[in-house]
């Protein structure tokens, strides 16, 4: 199951940190590293931090834009330390492990900048945002020791689900991906402008909810078509 999980890092500052972030994969079985518009890489600070753990380094994906690391994606969940206006589906390392192992998808943890980790919009692409309950006083993680939390939550499910049947996705038809949600959400927006109903000038936060709603839904790719259909039939409707 570890084989179908990503850890994308966002932005990263510092190359040690990236190193740090790959020997946490390391130790605890992950592989997959997606670095997103990282500020310096490679580098020998990275392969350094990494102690051994070069082969993550060697074989990350870096990519210019989040929307490229998690295009594929079915699950994903983003680290957040702050409340946020809209709630967000929120879950501790331990039970995003559960849901990683429940649900069998392709799966991204996605974490931030080191100085201000995600942004709202970043947060609201995840279905989850996971928080590491450490302590009010003095609650900032380094980044690789964050992603050693997660790494390690990981791991221990997957030792406890070693004699476990493989799980598969329960449901008859894939899981949408990112990319086939984001393509609903801009038809739902161009369709909801021609009728009126959002208005272009003060949106608000329809589209934000509208994309909460659909993740939390977890849609699969027949009824991402299904939706894209009626939404087509509707333009064809107000031209006619």
């Amino acid at each position: 199951m570890q084989n179908k999980v990503r850890i994308v890092l966002v932005n990263t500052s510092h190359p040690g940190n990236i190193g740090g972030a790959a020997r946490a994969m390391k130790n605890m079985g992950l592989a997959d590293l997606y670095l997103v518009a990282p500020k310096q890489y490679p580098s020998d600070e990275a392969v350094s931090r990494a102690s051994g753990a070069t082969d993550i380094l060697d074989n990350a994906v870096v990519v210019e834009t989040l929307e490229e690391a998690l295009a594929d994606c079915q699950l994903v969940i983003g680290t957040s330390a702050r409340e946020r206006n809209i709630p967000w589906p929120l879950v501790d390392p331990r039970q995003a492990a559960d849901l990683v192992y429940d649900e069998g998808l392709v799966t991204a943890f996605v974490f931030g900048r080191e100085d201000r980790g995600l942004t709202n919009e970043e947060l609201q692409r995840c279905n989850y945002h996971v928080h590491i309950p450490s302590v009010e006083t003095f609650s900032s993680l380094n980044l690789g020791a964050a992603v050693q939390v997660i790494a390690y939550e990981l791991r221990m499910k997957s030792l406890l689900m070693k004699d476990a049947p493989v799980v598969t996705s329960k449901w008859d038809v894939p899981a949408a991906n990112v990319e086939q949600i984001d393509y609903l959400l801009e038809h739902l927006e161009k369709v909801l402008v021609q009728t009126e109903f959002l208005d272009p000038e003060m949106p608000m936060q329809v589209m934000t909810r509208f994309r909460r709603m659909f993740q939390r839904s977890r849609l699969d790719q027949q009824e991402v078509g299904m939706l894209r259909g009626m939404l087509t039939s509707m333009e064809k409707k107000m031209k006619s």
